[in-house]
């Protein structure tokens, strides 16, 4: 291959890759003198000329004359016969500068060279890529599905980047085909090698606030405060807000007249439903709140172990812990303490724990894991809801029902 065709071919990268020309200019410098250096042993010897914009390539090696059969080292010195095939009138101890040709250097090594190029290109191609991503984890962005997968999802930006969407980070009822604009986060990037793994998701409760700061203005603009995002992807998110304006009412500038600010974000969302709710530092009242649409009749607070024993009528129960325990897990979440339901003005209930002799224990932590610690507080409920709030059998739940009842039966 001759230096003017090796520098054109890869004048296409400058283009393509978006490679200034300084930055070509070191990539191919630095492979050329790792192959001199392999070759001959040493580069320090040779000078480098390359002008990718008339496709110009120069290799020069310089050498000392020596006397005839004094050369000690063939890269570094040359003898006085063969000096004077260059010009005939050098002596001993003068430089001598000779051009080198990629031709020179053998098929094989002009291959290599070529091989390292592109591996040099790509690797700052990568490089530059995870940098860019790098910088933009948690923000919200758009790509377009590539190709899908039973375990994650191929998407392709603008530039032809790659990301990955894991099965994790899909939401449930998100439904994917080729050519589909997604919306989600930049959830982390990392190298595999020399090529970037960059990460999406639409399950992160980032996703969440970065979808306020889109679609709410005193949000982007700073007058709104998200305190913290909590989620259970697709089905239920609990969301606490806070103003250092006393005349915007945080809650209402999310949720809009008739719910118009935040319905974008719930259909974005796949009708996830959002509480939104007031942040406060009354530690009684965010718990309470946190636990809407609850109504509690009183709280008794653990600070020490995190925990919070919550007092309500037994119609408020089911409220409170919500559909398969999503209320409650997710007002633990946003608060940070672990919630314990108990229901007042209930007359003779009977504990679960009571039961032991004819209901397994397993069974009866199943109950308790959603709030259910008492035999009325499960009959309160229908059996369908039972099975959805619960991992039980409907065998195992019709059993409970049996055994219960001839309790209060007899």
């Amino acid at each position: 291959m001759e230096n003017l065709g090796l520098i054109e071919s890869f004048s296409e990268f400058k283009d393509e890759k978006l490679i200034d020309r300084v930055t070509l200019m070191v990539i191919l410098e630095e492979v050329f003198r790792n192959t001199l250096k392999r070759k001959y042993g040493s580069d320090e010897n040779f000078d480098i000329i390359i002008n990718p914009d008339k496709g110009d390539l120069e290799i020069w090696r310089n050498r000392i004359v020596v006397d005839d059969g004094k050369v000690e080292d063939p890269n570094q010195e040359i003898e006085l016969s063969e000096a004077r095939k260059i010009e005939p009138d050098f002596e001993v101890g003068e430089d001598v500068s000779e051009e080198v040709k990629l031709i020179d250097l053998g098929r094989r090594v002009i291959l290599s060279l070529r091989q390292n190029l592109v591996s040099k290109i790509h690797e700052h191609d990568s490089t530059n890529v995870f940098k860019q991503f790098k910088e933009l984890e948690g923000e919200l962005y758009t790509a377009e599905v590539h190709h899908v997968r039973n375990r994650e999802v191929i998407l392709l930006d603008d530039d032809g980047n790659e990301l990955i969407m894991p099965k994790d980070r899909q939401i449930g009822s998100d439904f994917y085909r080729k050519g589909d604009s997604v919306r989600g986060i930049i959830e982390s990037v990392e190298l595999r090698g020399s090529k970037p793994r960059i990460i999406f998701s639409r399950t992160s409760p980032k996703f969440l606030e970065k979808l306020f700061e889109q679609e709410i203005p005193e949000v982007f603009d700073g007058l709104i405060n998200i305190k913290k995002a909590v989620r259970i992807p697709g089905d239920k998110a609990k969301v606490s807000v806070d103003s250092y304006d006393d005349r915007i009412d945080p809650v209402g500038a999310c949720v809009g007249m008739k719910g118009s600010r935040i319905h974008g974000i719930v259909r974005e969302l796949g009708n996830e439903n959002i509480d939104v709710i007031n942040y406060t530092n009354n530690l009684q009242l965010y718990i309470t709140r946190s636990l809407s649409p609850a109504k509690i009749n009183s709280l008794k607070i653990d600070e020490e172990n995190k925990r919070v024993q919550v007092f309500l009528n037994p119609e408020e129960v089911s409220k409170a812990i919500g559909r398969g325990g999503n209320n409650i897990r997710l007002a633990g979440q946003l608060t940070g303490y672990e919630i314990d339901v108990y229901r007042e003005g209930m007359e003779e209930d009977v504990e679960l724990s009571e039961f032991s002799d004819e209901i397994d224990e397993w069974v009866i932590e199943e109950f308790k894991k959603v709030g259910l610690d008492t035999a009325k507080s499960v009959l309160e409920l229908d059996q369908s809801e039972l099975i959805i709030r619960t991992d039980l059998e409907e065998e195992t739940i019709n059993e409970v029902f049996k055994i219960l009842k001839e309790e209060f039966e007899d």
